[in-house]
């Protein structure tokens, strides 16, 4: 410990600065009680699971449909070209069924295709209830 004896600092005015050092230990032995005095939470959640059923077989798993948009607005249902029409004949017919039964259809669009083609055959899906659509092979498209 040092004691300031003369007036070297000349101003001779009394230093009004509070000693945070007793505070911040009384603060760190509250908190530290108070980590140790909290109850461990050993409460259990009981769930209900449901039991899987033996007889009931998944369905079958179906094979995506795959519609690809050509450079010059043809559109091809399965490598087999069709009209917008018959497209969205498609897309009807299983826009009827439930979600979960849905097919699943992938759009593949030619690098020169036009986005008019593709936003046709999106908004025709999207009108007609089909939810289980994807845009694949965009990796080519990256530079």
């Amino acid at each position: 410990m040092s004691m300031n004896v003369g007036n070297e600092s000349g101003d001779g005015e009394v230093m009004v600065d509070i000693n945070t050092t007793p505070l911040i230990d009384v603060m760190l032995v509250l908190l530290v009680m108070l980590i140790m005095t909290l109850p461990i939470q050993t409460h259990a959640v009981k769930l209900d699971m449901p039991k899987p059923n033996p007889e009931q077989t998944p369905p079958p798993d179906k094979q995506p449909v795959d519609i690809l948009v050509d450079f010059d607005g043809t559109v091809y249902w399965n490598n087999a070209p069709v009209s917008m029409a018959t497209l969205d004949s498609y897309f009807y017919q299983d826009g009827l069924n439930e979600t979960e039964l849905q097919q699943e259809y992938h759009i593949r669009a030619d690098r020169l295709a036009k986005y008019d083609t593709v936003a046709k055959v999106l908004a025709n899906a999207q009108r007609r209830g089909v939810v289980k659509i994807g845009i694949v092979g965009t990796e080519e498209y990256v530079q």
